[in-house]
């Protein structure tokens, strides 16, 4: 029996106090990282301009929103069109392309960042960027400032998302989803299913693992795993020691393939047939694929995040993004799509509006979770630039390296 859902503004506030918690002490930077691997690494920490100009805002002649998002992170019925987008357009006049264009943040910023720092458009009018990838943007000056007074919905917005570090007031942020990294097997291929980080490394699913490209989530369950508090006071010493972990697995051969996005494809083929993935794609895969994996976040914990719509800063469709936002939050919308990607939705009153469409939908701990989940989850703690660099360059070292 499913236990009766906390109110929605509580149990994101509870996430969001966790990432504010998160401990800002700093220890000596990471030494020997193989500097050969510093590609995205030092792309990532590059020094942003001192100041661009946002680009004219032509949304009054122009009725086109170009949108980069995440696959499976909007809601898509049986003929692969997609509703709340269609419902939008017909609503306004405005004409969305969506694209499916990130696989991880770090493959998308390195297609885009030198037109960013030129201030050139980048040919999409808002993207959907997890919160580290949004904290670079808006120090680099890469997104432009929103309106609030044309997104009246935004004030549906839960409170405890308001106001973050790196965007207070939420003037160059606002969230679309949020969700967890844990980990899924395939219950027809591993009917003994798994509990932990550690079950992944046994002798009968050598080749085939597959993990995340993205640094934060493989590496923060891995560290979870050996007991580090992934939000709280770690520094050279734990992640060396989760960096030497993932090492061995790649280099035995354990780990086959290690992706962003597209891992999905490696679950339905099943050349993977346990990984560390994203909450709501394994919901969707089921959907399609007649409930083949189970998703759980591990008791040793699994990660947090949220991703937000910022609007480039060479997007001349600022106007027609803010629209497209304003109608995302009304929480009718944003249970909609809820009820297809299954993660977390930052929209107050979405979860009653769930429950008027499905009591299930409403119960479900993946949009709504409740006080056992939250307490198995946690932040991966914010990295200064120097500290992103040199983790990213560890990590990437072995990505390289399986390739």
């Amino acid at each position: 029996m499913k236990s009766k859902p906390l109110p929605a503004d509580p149990i994101i506030r509870e996430l969001v106090r966790k990432a504010q918690s998160a401990t800002m002490n700093r220890r000596a930077l990471l030494t020997g990282a193989a500097a050969g691997a510093t590609g995205l690494a030092l792309s990532a920490c590059s020094t942003g301009p001192a100041e661009l100009t946002a680009a004219p805002d032509t949304s009054a002649t122009d009725k086109l929103v170009r949108w980069d998002n995440w696959a499976l992170y909007v809601d898509v019925d049986d003929a692969g069109n997609y509703p709340t987008i269609d419902a939008f357009e017909a609503q306004t006049g405005i004409t969305v392309e969506y694209t499916e264009a990130v696989d991880d943040n770090n493959t998308y910023y390195a297609k885009v960042k030198d037109q960013l720092s030129l201030g050139k458009d980048i040919g999409a009018d808002v993207v959907c960027l997890t919160d580290w990838m949004a904290t670079r943007l808006i120090r680099f000056g890469y997104a432009q400032k929103l309106d609030r007074s044309k997104m009246p919905n935004v004030d549906n917005l839960l409170p405890s998302l308001q106001n973050v570090d790196f965007d207070p007031g939420r003037e160059l942020s606002i969230p679309w989803q949020g969700g967890f990294a844990g980990i899924c097997w395939n219950k027809e291929l591993l009917p003994g299913g798994i509990e932990s980080v550690q079950d992944l490394w046994k002798a009968d699913l050598k080749g085939r693992v597959g993990v995340l490209s993205e640094m934060r989530d493989t590496m923060g369950l891995i560290m979870l795993a050996q007991g580090v508090d992934i939000a709280g006071d770690w520094g050279d010493d734990e992640f060396n020691a989760a960096i030497d972990e993932f090492s061995k697995q790649v280099a035995d051969g354990q780990i086959r393939n290690i992706k962003g996005n597209s891992y999905k494809e490696d679950l339905v083929n099943g050349d993977t047939v346990a990984a560390i993935v994203w909450s709501g794609d394994i919901v969707q895969l089921n959907a399609e694929n007649g409930n083949k994996w189970e998703f759980i976040v591990p008791d040793d914990g699994g990660t947090l995040w949220n991703d937000n719509f910022m609007v480039p800063i060479g997007s001349g469709a600022k106007s027609n993004v803010e629209e497209m936002i304003n109608y995302y939050y009304d929480p009718e919308v944003a249970a909609e799509v809820a009820a297809y990607v299954n993660y977390i939705t930052p929209v107050s009153g979405a979860q009653e509006a769930a429950a008027a469409i499905d009591p299930e939908l409403a119960n479900n701990k993946l949009i709504f979770p409740d006080d056992e989940m939250l307490s198995k989850a946690f932040v991966f703690r914010e990295l200064d630039s120097s500290e992103e660099q040199k983790y990213n360059t560890a990590f990437q070292s072995v990505v390289l390296g399986a390739a």
